[in-house]
């Protein structure tokens, strides 16, 4: 570009405003190819008044991964390998998925967040390791019910390690045709394991059941082992995670397979309460006492079941203008019944306060005399002769 050209451009803020307009735009409607391209062209527009930014918009369209070729060599190459595919369907037997920015962080039990840190410092610290002679985990194995976070905590590593994350589509792989099944998990595994990434093999219990199972053909209890045999060659360079929320299924060599085995248990009463407060996300977060009382309410739950509360609760208070603190109010004069006297009376009070409910209509709805709600009240100095 010759200095006519520089001089006929906007001001670098008027410009750089257009690119991100465009950009986003071509993003939000699902336009990858157009992205790189438009990518690409800025990089050379800018390649005289910001060498910086021009050299780093080339890097990313030239290094970064696409949905169809997800893994590249770190080292700059442009070298690629297409993702596998099902012979006959032609579907995708792998998904890449992003993980450049976690929306929330995480919430876990003290006990799988110290398990995770442990898979994460091992790899961030593999050189150390090397000199010991040692390599760092290479496959691990995530076990729980549904909606405790196993598939996140796959995210949480590979965004932590800076490496791409490959899910297995286990609808995909299993073929029409079962012979086929095999070579598809072949596949997948031979691409996992031609660059660093994570690769998680979820719902595991889908393709690894126990080949005991009488109930189970041949071809399955032969794609058990084929699975073995994969697991067994995983190189050091990449992370092997695998999730089942039914580990009675699974094949008993399965579990030897795997160098480490993390529980995620159901959130105990306190996580429940942060989880609400952090999904709430709300200016107008209730009080602690109120997300407590909303946790003895719910019972056992998973943080999925927590979120899908918060969300019903936030909508619910958009809707109708009021605001979060009188939602959870609502919510939990409707569960009541699983409260016990002290939170009821918590809840009385918390009511009362509010204006939202009169001593009588607290004591009416919640099972707790006037007698305990005024005196509660008085003991915090907020006493209401309502």
């Amino acid at each position: 570009m010759n200095s006519a050209d520089a001089a006929s451009l906007p001001d670098d803020g008027s410009r750089l405003e257009q690119d991100f307009v465009h950009l986003a735009r071509l993003a939000m409607s699902g336009r990858e190819q157009d992205v790189q391209t438009y990518v690409l062209r800025a990089a050379r527009r800018w390649r005289t008044r910001r060498p910086e930014l021009a050299a780093g918009l080339a890097d990313l369209a030239r290094r970064g991964p696409s949905r169809l070729s997800p893994l590249r060599d770190g080292a700059g190459s442009t070298s690629v390998l297409p993702s596998p595919v099902d012979a006959d369907s032609r579907l995708e037997l792998v998904r890449h998925e992003l993980v450049d920015v976690l929306v929330q962080a995480p919430l876990w039990d003290p006990q799988v967040a110290s398990e995770l840190t442990a898979l994460k410092d091992e790899r961030l610290n593999a050189d150390r390791l090397e000199l010991a002679g040692l390599d760092p985990t290479r496959t691990a194995l995530f076990v729980g019910p549904p909606g405790v976070g196993k598939t996140l905590a796959a995210r949480q590593l590979a965004h932590d390690l800076d490496l791409p994350l490959l899910v297995l589509d286990l609808a995909a792989v299993m073929s029409s045709y079962l012979g086929k099944t095999g070579g598809n998990l072949r596949q997948v595994m031979d691409y996992a394991k031609s660059r660093p990434c994570v690769l998680l093999l979820d719902e595991l219990d889908a393709v690894a059941k126990r080949r005991d199972d009488v109930s189970e053909i041949g071809e399955l209890k032969r794609l058990v082992t084929v699975l073995l045999q994969a697991i067994d060659d995983w190189p050091a360079t990449g992370l092997l995670l695998a999730a089942t929320n039914h580990p009675d299924l699974l094949d008993p060599a399965i579990w030897r397979r795997f160098e480490r085995v993390v529980t995620f248990p159901l959130p105990g009463s306190a996580e429940v309460v942060r989880a609400l407060a952090q999904f709430l996300d709300h200016d107008d977060v209730p009080d602690r006492r109120l997300l407590e009382s909303l946790s003895e309410a719910l019972g056992p739950v998973s943080y999925s079941d927590v979120e899908q509360v918060a969300l019903r609760l936030r909508r619910r208070s958009a809707l109708e203008g009021a605001p979060v603190q009188a939602q959870v109010e609502r919510e939990l004069l409707e569960r009541a019944g699983r409260l016990t006297y002290g939170r009821r009376l918590d809840l009385a009070c918390a009511a009362v306060r509010s204006g939202r409910l009169t001593q009588r209509r607290a004591s009416e709805l919640l099972g707790v005399s006037r007698d305990s709600i005024r005196k509660a009240m008085q003991t915090t100095g907020t006493a209401d002769d309502a």
